[in-house]
């Protein structure tokens, strides 16, 4: 870690450059966020100091350190110094300045998009995905805690266009039983949104599917997701880590991209979605 600093870059740019892609808890985050607003002072202050700023405890600031790969805070404080070349930096230009984090995490998000973007130049898997998706009767969907918005949004509209879709947004007991019923029901293959942190119960749950004989199609934020040995198809899309808490919009864009291609598997679906328009209009459903 003695590597020189980028001259080019500015002391709030050089921080972010440091914490960058380090998967950090919310508590964790909150304490780079103080550092980078305060990145001209940053090396110079105290663990103690720096709790005051990011609103934590000090021993949040130690483990903050550990979770970087240093021994603990004063080893981190000498990489800052190495970072800003030893002495106090003057404040930076509005050039220099990088953006609040509340624009770097919009900016990474549309890095990720750019990414997805990428990925879906091959649409073999998507094809793929959706062709045993919408073979499935039932369709379950599944995704707990942080993936279970995810795994809300894509079931609200798919049963638009799918005629049995079940959503499995809550772990307990039941879960493993609502697997099951669904394959005795007829279900092919099951849809899991799967995002950091990835719950235990989220493997139990996909174990239960694959002894079920589920083909499971996972939605996840990397092709090395924990998940991916219980998986017979990942389809990766990143998720932001710059705010207190992770930011999912590839993973939501990847699931209606999905769905877009499951309607040109589904024969129904134009004539479903007709029916459903018509019974709106005349019940009034809508403002507009």
């Amino acid at each position: 870690m003695s590597e020189t600093a980028e001259p080019s870059l500015g002391p709030s740019a050089r921080l972010l450059d440091l914490f960058d892609k380090q998967r950090l808890t919310p508590t964790q985050r909150r304490i780079a966020h103080a550092l980078v607003r305060h990145a001209a002072e940053a090396p110079f202050l105290s663990s103690v100091e720096v709790a005051e700023l990011a609103g934590v405890s000090q021993p949040s600031v130690t483990r903050f350190a550990v979770a970087l790969g240093y021994d603990g805070y004063p080893a981190l404080r000498r990489r800052l110094r190495e970072l800003g070349g030893g002495e106090p930096a003057a404040p930076e230009s509005a050039d220099e300045a990088v953006r609040n984090e509340h624009q770097q995490a919009v900016l990474a998000e549309i890095a990720h998009l750019r990414r997805l973007a990428e990925l879906l130049a091959d649409p073999e898997p998507i094809v793929r995905a959706a062709r045993l998706l919408a073979a499935s009767r039932p369709l379950p969907v599944l995704g707990l805690r942080a993936a279970s918005a995810q795994a809300g949004g894509f079931a609200y509209f798919a049963a638009k266009v799918h005629p049995d879709i079940r959503l499995l947004n809550e772990g307990g007991s039941l879960l493993a039983d609502l697997i099951e019923q669904a394959a005795a029901a007829g279900a092919s293959a099951l849809l899991c949104f799967a995002l950091p942190r990835y719950p235990r119960e989220l493997m139990d749950a996909l174990t239960v599917a694959r002894d079920c004989g589920l083909t499971v199609v996972t939605v996840a934020d990397s092709a090395f997701a924990p998940v991916a040995k219980l998986s017979d198809l990942m389809l990766p899309a990143e998720v932001g880590t710059g705010l207190v808490f992770d930011t999912a919009c590839a993973p939501m864009v990847l699931g209606r991209v999905l769905l877009q291609s499951m309607c040109d598997e589904l024969p129904d679906a134009e004539a479903r979605l007709e029916a459903i328009e018509q019974s709106a209009a005349a019940r009034g459903l809508f403002l507009e």
